[in-house]
């Protein structure tokens, strides 16, 4: 099948829901494609897969974790957001990758550093007390170089602030700081809603 074709079929199986469990092992294999570009559509499938299908996914997630090391940056990325999407799903399914997602805080390339931003959110949505002392490293995310990145660390403290509040408390005067100076209006106003998320949490 052509590269295009194939791309084209992972687009469509996207949103055919109802065949994800048994497409699990097709999309699967094809992490191991030539094509840069269907490997990440296929890590990019598999992250909402995994997300709705933990077990059935879980066999893949060794091979989604290579990733992680891979000389290729949207790989990197894709990998990243995989992984938090079915650690949503199940911590249990990525755990053994989980403090591996860290190294890619300080990744050189911006969207991965974003990816890692996202992936915490998803997996602190539903086991938020493995994040506490990590705090420092989203709260040097707030000063990254990168103006996305910094739009949206302030989101992983909104999330934690709703569920653990006394995790972000300690960071609410450099939220409140950042609110007020940063140069980006997004950031200015994600500080905030963190803030007020801790103060109602």
């Amino acid at each position: 099948m052509r590269d295009d074709d194939l791309y084209k079929e992972l687009g469509l199986l996207t949103n055919d829901k109802g065949s994800w469990k048994e497409r699990i092992p097709f999309v699967s294999s094809l992490l191991t494609h030539e094509s840069v570009r269907i490997q990440a559509k296929a890590l990019w499938l598999l992250a909402e897969m995994g997300l709705a299908h933990p077990p059935e996914v879980q066999d893949a997630v060794p091979a989604i974790a290579s990733f992680l090391d891979s000389p290729t940056p949207l790989l990197r990325s894709c990998a990243v957001h995989a992984l938090g999407r079915i650690g949503r799903g199940s911590f249990h399914a990525i755990e053994p990758y989980w403090s591996s997602l860290f190294r890619l805080a300080a990744d050189a390339d911006p969207p991965v550093r974003l990816s890692f931003v996202w992936a915490s959110e998803n997996i602190a949505a539903n086991t938020p007390d493995l994040y506490g002392p990590y705090m420092s490293i989203f709260a040097d995310l707030l000063q990254d170089t990168d103006d996305k990145v910094r739009m949206e660390a302030p989101e992983m403290f909104r999330v934690l602030g709703k569920r653990r509040p006394e995790l972000v408390r300690p960071y609410l005067e450099r939220l409140q700081s950042i609110a007020e100076t940063d140069s980006n209006r997004v950031v200015r106003i994600h500080c905030l809603g963190a803030i007020k998320a801790a103060e109602q949490g």
